[in-house]
């Protein structure tokens, strides 16, 4: 196995989330870097990613090879998802063939709401390697701030889903075993968390929290989140920098900011597209991003970001923060709706628990 030792952690550092955009340009090359943040734990991560979620079975394998192909070395994973052994293939695939070597590699996994219970996260964890075809997580992270009662690890629950007896810091315990004892995983964090909850995980923990992968883009800025966990030295990291793009259209019945008049002006200045300006913007507030797409030409544009052409100026990072309508489109994949139909579900939608 790969040693998953920590090097030297940075845990009150804030400095080490600012993303340097200028000393590692990056092109489409595989041979070229892309730029890195250095995690509380002390590793690096890439700071664009390949997001797998709404990658079906059937198409992920060939996405997750061209990623590899155009250059991308991040890739975000969750048990959830459902493609985690179609993702393990891809990647087994690309070990064989040297494309790529595991050590270049930075894999984040998600530890599911009904796998919260302490002796069951080492199953879970266990388990999405399996399907991965990896011994170690760069990353691995709580998906959600909820315990949802344990269905089976073959079968996540979603639908009727009840709420469990485990508490949020006994379940992070048991992801610090993952890191202290059994070595399996090099960074852990969490996702979805909002700051109140943040803060008081941060005064309780023992391994540092490296990530709170949350929803943020130009339409839900989310200020004080982003600013609290850069104060802690914890990486951000976006898993919907596009604001869901077009796929986001039919669930919040409005436009997406790939369309908004302000960011297509913005585009058209930079001669580049909508998405590069909304990703770039991110970045430059020093947030990872994790755009998906199935099409290699996308793939393409969502990783060249490094371009001196592309930098914004600050009244057009002003102008675009303006855009902020402070509204979660509730992705990826929202618990909410997986209460209907069960004893704890407490409106028509769902139960939302960030209410």
């Amino acid at each position: 196995m790969t040693s998953t030792t920590s090097p030297t952690t940075n845990s009150n550092n804030s400095s080490n989330n600012k993303i340097d955009l200028v000393s590692m340009p990056f092109s489409s090359s595989p041979s070229k870097k892309i730029p890195t943040l250095t995690l509380a734990s002390g590793y690096d991560m890439p700071v664009v990613a390949y997001g797998t979620f709404r990658s079906a079975p059937g198409e992920v394998y060939d996405c997750v090879l061209q990623a590899l192909q155009v250059g991308y070395r991040h890739f975000d994973c969750a048990h959830v998802y459902g493609n985690e052994k179609e993702v393990g293939k891809a990647f087994q695939h690309a070990f064989d063939t040297c494309l790529v070597k595991r050590e270049d590699l930075f894999v984040t996994g998600k530890l599911w709401n009904s796998d919260h219970d302490a002796e069951i996260v080492p199953q879970a964890c266990a388990l999405s390697l399996k399907n991965l075809n990896l011994d170690y997580f760069d990353l691995y992270l709580i998906h959600f701030p909820v315990c949802w009662k344990h269905t089976g690890l073959e079968t996540p629950s979603w639908g009727k889903s009840e709420l469990g007896d485990t508490s949020l810091i006994d379940t992070w315990r048991a992801m610090e075993e993952l890191v202290n004892k059994q070595k399996v995983c090099r960074s852990i964090g969490v996702s979805n968390y909002p700051l109140i909850l943040l803060h008081d995980l941060v005064t309780q923990v023992k391994v540092p929290v490296s990530c709170n992968q949350i929803e943020t883009h130009v339409y839900y800025t989310r200020e004080s989140l982003v600013k609290y966990c850069q104060s802690r030295n914890i990486c951000v990291t976006a898993h919907t920098p596009l604001g869901g793009g077009k796929a986001n259209e039919e669930w919040t019945k409005a436009l997406s900011p790939l369309e908004d008049s302000l960011v297509t002006k913005i585009a058209e200045r930079h001669q580049c597209g909508s998405g590069q300006i909304l990703l770039r913007f991110l970045l430059q507030r020093g947030i990872v991003v994790l755009p998906k797409s199935v099409k290699k030409s996308r793939m393409e544009q969502n990783i060249d970001l490094f371009a001196d052409s592309l930098a914004l100026t600050d009244e057009e990072m002003n102008t675009l923060a303006a855009l902020d309508k402070y509204v979660s489109y509730k992705t990826n994949p929202n618990p909410m709706s997986g209460f209907i139909g069960g004893p704890d579900s407490f409106s028509s939608g769902g139960t939302d628990i960030f209410d």
